[in-house]
């Protein structure tokens, strides 16, 4: 069995499964943030309305509205504190930082578990090696709340198999942008993908991230990692990171390998209006931008903000360009101001913002009128997302956020790099 069917296997209380069966499994973790909580909560109550069995299972971060702007956002998070008062489930207040972080910084995802949650990129917890995938929020009220337990299909595994060593200027979010291009949007409907090979193995955890994070562009139920060596040092550098369930699958031999060598990939650029549509930087090298931002579920990690520095440090950004920095959580922003980085960011002319989700959806800030362009690390750039249907959002790396925010417009990064160090 593989690491997906291992896992169902146990939580459904069975020796084996295999792909097409449907089980019913215990649910190790419920994660939801701001939005989903209030509307979860509100079905519970007037639908469901038992005491919840297992409180602890239940996580929310306010990750949206961090910092709310109207009355009304206001109220929905109190009514999401006195909810999660009176139910005993756990909360991560405003600027805690965004949900998948928060969740994964204090060692509430772990090997081994399955993790549900209502936001769309919740299998990015692949990463640590456990079964996460996005449900949504009846299925949380009617069925995980209540009975600690969700109903699954087992998943087809294709393994995607990467080799070669970047060139100074690409990044592995280059290489995961590069992939959706490559795989196709909603290609891989309901299977679960594990990302293997020499280039995954050679990536430390934050940089492993970045690809199960791809999965619902993909179209895929869930992404992993097989845990290793890196896995385990991360987690047991967690308060309390356990890798008691750790699980790898048999190796047995898999029907469906995809595999791309990166070793000659350029810096790639995902241009509006989808994910998949990614191109080479050289293509939209010059495009005016007005905002860059360093945030959201695949970006804010300390390495982004150290990728930035690099170009950033002793530069200013552009006169017509704002530049947003939004820590994936409070642990991200403290490593940054001791290794120097809030300063020299904060003297480049970026902005700081409390650990959140950022722009995202613009609930509190980074919205665009009409014609306006924002290049960022992102995971969205659907039209719309980030105030007008008629602004463009691109997404890129954090290498190439920073350049093109020194330039004001889309730049390649390697003109602001060395050589030596790929990341640099």
């Amino acid at each position: 069995m593989n690491l997906v069917e291992k896992i169902l296997a146990r939580a459904s209380g069975r020796e084996s499964v295999s792909a097409g069966d449907v089980v019913v499994a215990e649910v190790d973790r419920l994660v939801m943030h701001d939005l989903s909580a209030y509307l979860t909560g509100k079905v519970y109550d007037e639908r469901v309305g038992v005491d919840l069995p297992y409180p602890d299972r239940v996580v929310t971060v306010f990750d949206h509205h961090f910092s709310p702007p109207t009355e009304h956002q206001a109220d929905v998070l109190n009514r999401n504190r006195e909810w999660a008062r009176r139910r005993g489930t756990q909360l991560f207040d405003c600027g805690s930082g965004n949900i998948h972080n928060v969740l994964v910084q204090h060692g509430l995802a772990l090997p081994g578990q399955i993790v549900v949650g209502s936001d769309s990129h919740t299998p990015v917890h692949g990463a640590v090696g456990a079964l996460a995938v996005a449900l949504g929020n009846d299925s949380h009220a009617g069925t995980v709340m209540p009975f600690g337990k969700a109903w699954f299909r087992v998943p087809e595994l294709i393994q995607i198999e990467l080799t070669g060593e970047l060139r100074p200027g690409t990044t592995p979010r280059d290489v995961a942008l590069w992939l959706v291009k490559e795989l196709g949007e909603g290609s891989v409907i309901y299977k679960a993908l594990e990302f293997t090979g020499p280039f995954i193995k050679g990536l430390d955890f934050w940089d492993r991230w970045l690809f199960p994070v791809l999965c619902v562009d993909l179209g895929a139920k869930c992404g992993y990692i097989e845990p290793d060596e890196v896995t385990r040092a991360f987690v047991e550098s967690l308060p309390n990171g356990s890798v008691d369930r750790l699980v790898n699958g048999d190796g047995d031999p898999v029907e469906d390998v995809r595999r791309f060598d990166v070793g000659d990939l350029p810096p790639q650029v995902a241009a509006p209006p989808t994910v998949g549509n990614v191109h080479p930087v050289d293509d939209v090298v010059g495009t005016p931008v007005q905002w860059a931002e360093l945030g959201g579920h695949g970006g804010g990690r300390l390495e982004d903000f150290i990728l930035a520095a690099k170009v950033l440090r002793g530069r200013r950004i552009h006169p017509d360009v704002k530049l947003n920095l939004v820590p994936g959580n409070r642990e991200v922003f403290r490593q940054a101001l001791e290794l120097g980085i809030v300063a020299d960011l904060h003297e480049a002319g970026g902005t700081w913002f409390p650990p959140s989700t950022g722009s995202n959806q613009t609930a509190n800030m980074g919205a665009m009128s009409a014609g306006e362009a924002m290049i960022s690390t992102h995971s969205r750039n659907f039209p719309g997302r980030n105030g007008s249907t008629e602004a463009s959002m691109y997404l890129a790396s954090a290498l190439t956020v920073a350049a093109s925010a020194v330039a004001g417009r889309i730049a390649d990064p390697r003109r602001y790099v060395s050589e030596g160090n790929p990341h640099e």
